[in-house]
């Protein structure tokens, strides 16, 4: 059996497919699904989410959000989505870098440290997408 997998952004649909298994960013840590999988509501971090429809895994760089499980069926509702093929490697890097450094520059502002810690995860999961690989 197979699982239908949706993540649904408020811009576009970003996956629309059977796969036989997906792994999410919870705020919890990483949460796998299968077919099968008993009903469950969860909150999403900013992180890399995987689905395997096949042999190989497709990544996608999401925004924070929630997913739903019943009838073998999973919604992902995130702020963003962002295939891991779809992004430029090296751009993405940069982009990493860049966020470091804005943190690292934060001072003392606690509203300017928590944007830039939020900017910062961004950029880890949209390199992590496109590489496969922890900055």
């Amino acid at each position: 059996m197979s699982l239908t997998v949706r993540v649904l952004t408020p811009a576009k649909t970003a996956w629309d497919s059977t796969a036989e298994e997906a792994i999410l960013p919870s705020t919890t840590g990483q949460l796998g699904i299968l077919s099968g999988h008993a009903p469950l509501l969860t909150a999403l971090d900013v992180g890399v989410m995987r689905v395997r429809p096949g042999k190989d895994w497709v990544t996608l760089a999401i925004g924070g959000g929630f997913a739903e499980v019943e009838n073998d069926e999973l919604i992902v509702l995130v702020n963003s989505a962002e295939r891991g093929d779809s992004i430029d490697a090296e751009a993405a890097r940069a982009d990493y870098e860049a966020a470091q450094q804005r943190l690292s520059a934060a001072g003392e502002n606690r509203s300017e440290q928590i944007q830039a810690a939020q900017s910062l995860k961004r950029a880890r999961a949209r390199f992590q997408a496109a590489t496969g690989k922890t900055p």
